[in-house]
């Protein structure tokens, strides 16, 4: 199954931690609000298509698509836009994975220790998206 979500990626960040009132951990407000998001379209998607979350074992392909800055030159623009330059900036690629992994849990998959194998990329574009593509393994 692919999937294609017109979302800007978000990375992982460290948990927060309160004391007021009690002692507890919580994600950033922009982590939340993103994987709240993204589980959203990938629900709306799944119903649409009529499947429930995958259960056994999966191959996951992930392409994750940055924005490119504004404050670059036309040149260097389009030879980000070209795949000449890679974004080798972070956040890095692990932390985009992380929030991803947590945000499709138990929406496009049961849980994601049924994924077995993981393969992400992190490219530029004009405008921030991800790219979704599972298997089951047979």
């Amino acid at each position: 199954m692919k999937f294609e979500f017109d979302i800007e990626p978000v990375s992982q960040t460290r948990p927060r931690v309160s004391t007021k009132p009690y002692l507890h951990v919580y994600d950033p407000a922009n982590v939340k609000r993103y994987k709240s998001t993204l589980a959203r379209l990938a629900r709306l998607e799944m119903q649409k298509r009529g499947v429930k979350p995958l259960t056994g074992a999966l191959e996951v392909e992930v392409i994750f698509y940055r924005q490119v800055q504004k404050s670059v030159s036309k040149s260097e623009r389009c030879r980000r836009l070209s795949g000449a330059v890679r974004p080798i900036v972070k956040p890095d690629v692990d932390n985009y994975t992380k929030a991803l992994l947590d945000g499709l849990n138990g929406v496009i998959w049961a849980d994601d220790n049924s994924i077995t194998d993981l393969t992400v990329r992190k490219r530029y574009a004009e405008k921030g998206r991800i790219e979704i593509e599972v298997r089951e393994v047979t």
